[in-house]
């Protein structure tokens, strides 16, 4: 597994657009206090030309410019690590253009959630390199910075293994005003171990996930390493963490049964679900109904709500590293560790 060096001040930190930009000034705004945070931080932030441009499919730019500001970064010596300005619908547009090969012999840290599973997915599966599923750009500019932003830099800075539950979460978007505004939390986090009421709950393994919006489309093309990874990690297991963006209960049952047949879950020791942004269902099932009529069979612990996704604040999950995951009692932790135990 390749690690990517840890960032260290005096670094830059590369933002690109790898799918949709921003243009609002409220957004603008944002990025830019972003900047001055992390600047106070002692980084220094370099923006690639396409970060402010979005047209009005929601695309920063073309998929093969997209990659030659992916490649700029890679190619700045000084850049120790890539984060995505935002998320959308069309990076796929960019993948038939990336070179995996160099990515591997450039290795630097990617970051970013959502639509940017496309890249998060297959860098970690294709290179077998380590990546980052979590906040993109905008929420650096948040004032004041939220613990979970703060626990996103000390993780990159290879200082920060442990990650608890938070106690509130954002349910709705949030009304901008300044383009500072931190999280709404207005809801309490309680992480549910599907089948358990009260106890604990401990597994281990190779983390590895995304946007499930994303991982059904991605399964199956040229894009996807997801059978060479995990057999490669058969014996430290996987722990498959997915949330959705905008899903249906029938859309839900079917995508994981596939992926199920298809044996991406043949090494699964437990799944973590984030909390889901847009959900439907036609037949009246719950969203955790409608996952364990797929993975019920499978008799590994799944736990739901968890602060992964959409729904601020999230956790920074490292992809690909091996990690310890506990549940107590509504609580729940994630410990990345050097070694398997």
């Amino acid at each position: 597994m390749i690690t990517p060096k840890w960032i260290e001040k005096g670094d830059i930190i590369g933002v690109t657009a790898v799918s949709d930009g921003v243009k609002d000034n409220e957004d603008i705004k944002r990025f830019e206090n972003g900047k001055n945070k992390l600047s106070n931080e002692g980084y220094q932030v370099l923006f690639t030309d396409d970060v402010f441009k979005a047209d009005d499919m929601g695309r920063s730019t073309d998929g093969l410019v997209r990659w030659q500001e992916y490649e700029s970064l890679l190619d700045n010596k000084r850049v120790s690590a890539i984060i995505s300005a935002k998320g959308g619908n069309f990076l796929n547009e960019m993948l038939p253009f990336v070179d995996y090969e160099k990515i591997k012999k450039n290795p630097k840290w990617f970051q970013g959630y959502s639509d940017n599973t496309c890249l998060v997915h297959s860098i970690t599966t294709k290179c077998d390199m380590m990546t980052v599923y979590g906040s993109n750009f905008g929420d650096f500019g948040m004032e004041p910075w939220h613990d979970s932003v703060r626990n996103n830099i000390n993780i990159l800075e290879g200082k920060n293994s442990v990650q608890k539950s938070f106690l509130k979460y954002q349910e709705n978007f949030g009304v901008r005003v300044t383009g500072l505004e931190g999280y709404n939390e207005d809801s309490d986090v309680l992480w549910k171990c599907y089948g358990k009421e009260s106890g604990k709950t401990e597994f281990g393994g190779r983390m590895l996930g995304g946007c499930l919006d994303v991982l059904q489309f991605l399964h199956g093309t040229e894009y996807d390493g997801t059978e060479e990874f995990i057999n490669k990690y058969k014996d430290d297991g996987i722990i498959w963490y997915m949330e959705s963006f905008d899903t249906s209960g029938e859309n839900l049952m079917m995508v994981l049964w596939k992926l199920r047949e298809c044996g991406w879950f043949k090494y699964t020791n437990g799944f973590v679900f984030g909390r889901p942004l847009f959900y439907n269902s036609g037949l009246d099932m719950s969203y955790e109904e409608s996952v364990m009529y797929a993975l019920g069979n499978l008799d590994v612990p799944v736990i739901f709500d968890c602060d992964i996704g959409h729904k601020g604040p999230r956790f920074t999950i490292l992809n690909g590293a091996y990690a310890l995951v506990k549940w107590e009692d509504g609580t729940g932790m994630v410990k990345y560790t050097n070694q398997p135990c």
